[in-house]
């Protein structure tokens, strides 16, 4: 009797484990469907999502009968492994320990936190449908995040409207009427008339927004979610645009695609040559090498050292570096100057005076 009991309990326990791993193996592999390893960052999960999302959308697949579904299958694997929570359960038991969460968002609506009007949303409202205003939001940015890329994450309240008991007058308009004055007389006037709506009240709705830093993006660059703004009682809500502001940056200018920065050398620096590193927005050290004699004010470019195109991010602007000399303080004995001379075999003077702004 015992050794059945045993016999069983092994027999139920091993149907358990298989069952278990029957669930590990059928569960979707969420790292495969975004395309990247099990050590990657929430960063490489985010850029992997926006990059396969544009793709995969069924709106540019429509022959596509799977569309749908790996569009879908997209989303979800985003929403755990961007969540560390789920993450660390999808990792410990699979899809299967994920299904008392509570199911996952809709793929639209992950897409939608990203893109915006991606596809042109807008264009489908119709013209004459009142709507409530837009919402301009700056984004300070720096030039690094402009130059690596970027997410950040900003939390939207907005007021909407939720049904509330009772009606209330809506959609009223101007109508001309004609009322009668007596026999053979009549008078046209103008008179308002109005539906009756169901009530509404106003709720605070909070959502968060992932905001991509696209790399080359430039100051200005706008953002649009549609149906994010203030809304209309009687139609729909306004856009929120997040507007991009660039910071200024302590070592580089930006100009469209160009970088510009100034290097201070030594006296003794530009007249005998130097080989020098400064260190680029992502971290990369650009080596600087001169041999020759270097002037204030030379200038030097350094090809593809610049930010990268946002249209075509294989395409990459100059970097050009102006040359300021540090010139030493003090004075110089009889014997220290007369040695410069020699060096330099200047043995007269060559200053001269002459109009700077058209040349000499």
């Amino acid at each position: 009797m015992f050794i059945f009991n045993y016999f069983t309990l092994y027999i139920i326990s091993l149907l358990v484990i298989l069952c278990q791993i029957g669930f590990l193996i059928a569960s979707r592999d969420f790292y495969k469907i975004l395309g990247v390893d099990k050590y990657a960052n929430l960063k490489q999960i985010k850029t992997a999502y926006r990059t396969l999302a544009k793709d995969l959308h069924p709106d540019r697949n429509p022959d596509d009968p799977d569309a749908d579904r790996k569009f879908q299958d997209l989303a979800a694997a985003y929403e755990v492994l961007s969540d560390k929570e789920k993450r660390e359960t999808y990792d410990r038991y699979g899809e299967e320990g994920l299904k008392d969460g509570g199911g996952f968002r809709s793929s639209q609506d992950i897409f939608g936190s990203f893109f915006g009007d991606f596809f042109g949303t807008n264009d489908n409202r119709p013209r004459d449908t009142p709507r409530g205003a837009n919402v301009v939001v700056p984004l300070h940015v720096t030039l690094e995040e402009l130059y690596n890329g970027d997410f950040v994450e900003i939390l939207r309240k907005r007021p909407i409207y939720k049904p509330a008991p009772g009606t209330r007058k809506c959609n009223c308009r101007n109508e001309m009427v004609t009322r009668s004055l007596g026999p053979g007389r009549f008078q046209v006037m103008q008179q308002e008339v109005c539906d009756q709506c169901d009530n509404l009240e106003i709720s605070i709705e909070e959502r968060i927004l992932e905001i991509e830093i696209e790399r080359g993006i430039r100051d200005g660059h706008e953002q649009k979610f549609p149906e994010l703004g203030e809304p209309h009682i009687d139609g729909l809500s306004g856009d929120l645009i997040i507007k991009f502001k660039q910071q200024p940056h302590k070592v580089f200018e930006r100009r469209a695609d160009d970088l510009y920065t100034n290097v201070t050398i030594s006296l003794t620096d530009a007249l005998v040559g130097f080989d020098i590193n400064i260190k680029h927005l992502d971290g990369h050290l650009v080596n600087i090498k001169r041999e020759k004699i270097t002037w204030p004010g030379s200038k030097m470019r350094k090809p593809n050292e610049g930010m990268i195109n946002y249209e075509n991010n294989k395409k990459i602007g100059t970097l050009f570096i102006t040359f300021d000399v540090d010139f030493p303080k003090g004075e110089l004995t009889s014997e220290e100057k007369e040695q410069i001379r020699t060096i330099l075999k200047e043995t007269e003077s060559k200053t001269k005076s002459y109009n700077g702004l058209i040349g000499y």
